[in-house]
């Protein structure tokens, strides 16, 4: 059983070796363990003290490219070099490394596919209100449409089975974590959370510049994912609201037509026409959206195979040697 660890990073001088070296090499029911950092274009020291640390493996891009590419690049990099496991972690420090034989040991015992490490936020008392708010905000939405028990969903600190990876695809350009595991759930995949309170990071984050603009960029990104996974509750739900506002004025009309002739009122019957049409068109819309979406399952299936079979013959590449 290989477990490989993949450490997505940029500029984290700082912090990486403390990571790095945090991370041990016997883990019980693990017969290997090797750390793949992927340097996402730091123009700091970063790969040196990486190297230095003890990473068996550091491939960077050749310039920024973003946090979600970056995880993305990382787990096709860990599939060929044969990991069986794959975990996921951060390179500011925020996880305890130490906790890995915890967030495994469901996969270990065959109950999970994919692991997400709880940072209990409740209890991070050093993170910011606004922040905690929103993380417990989009948890408690995300597993409500999902229909998932409690989960921490914006944690970085995941745990994959060799076979959930091949069948994980990020599209978004920003982030992974909500994409990811929309994706596990539509796949039928078996998720876990573990508790592992996460450490105070000082540092400002480089992926949350601006809150208002992380949430806006989140929300878009959840948006996105649950229309492309889930396009028949979307589109009903959005095209039975809009009807279901159409037929107000319509009614309204239908009053004053029976009470005093309905002179003067015609406007309310053309507004709720327009809106129970538009609203009629987006519920097709959604039937026509499913259909894709059988289609869209089809290609994931075919994509997962032909991956399957590359990464199994490029398995012990070492990227090292590009």
């Amino acid at each position: 059983m290989k477990l490989i660890i993949i450490i997505p990073a940029y500029n984290e001088e700082q912090t990486i070796a403390q990571v790095i070296r945090e991370i041990s090499r016997q883990i019980s029911g693990c017969d290997k363990v090797e750390i793949l950092v992927l340097d996402d274009g730091s123009t700091d020291n970063t790969v040196n003290v990486a190297k230095s640390a003890g990473a068996d493996y550091i491939i960077s891009n050749l310039k920024n490219k973003g946090l979600a590419f970056t995880f993305q690049r990382a787990i096709d990099e860990a599939l060929k070099l044969g990991a069986d496991i794959i975990i996921n972690t951060d390179a500011d420090n925020h996880y305890n490394q130490s906790k890995i034989p915890d967030l495994i040991k469901p996969i270990l015992e065959k109950k999970a596919d994919v692991v997400i490490g709880d940072r209990c936020v409740e209890q991070l008392s050093e993170m910011k209100k606004i922040n905690k708010y929103g993380n417990s905000l989009g948890s408690w939405f995300v597993c409500k449409f999902l229909n998932l028990s409690k989960l921490d969903v914006s944690s970085g600190f995941r745990a994959y089975t060799r076979d959930a990876a091949l069948k994980l695809n990020v599209f978004s350009g920003h982030t992974y974590t909500h994409e990811t595991l929309i994706q596990a759930k539509d796949k039928n995949l078996a998720i876990a959370s573990v508790e592992i309170p996460a450490r105070e990071v000082k540092r400002k984050s480089k992926l949350i510049k601006s809150i208002p603009r992380h949430i806006i960029k989140s929300l878009w990104v959840i948006f996105r994912i649950f229309t492309l996974y889930k396009p028949m509750r979307v589109f009903f739900a959005l095209g039975g609201l809009i009807f279901l506002i159409g037929v107000i004025p319509i009614i309204r009309f239908l009053y004053f037509y029976f009470t005093t002739g309905g002179q003067g009122h015609i406007q309310s019957l053309i507004i709720g026409a327009i809106l129970c049409l538009i609203g009629f068109n987006t519920i097709v819309m959604a039937f026509l959206a499913s259909a894709i979406g059988w289609n869209r399952k089809l290609i994931e299936e075919v994509l997962y195979r032909l991956k399957k079979r590359e990464f199994k013959n490029n398995k012990f590449q070492n990227p090292n040697d590009k």
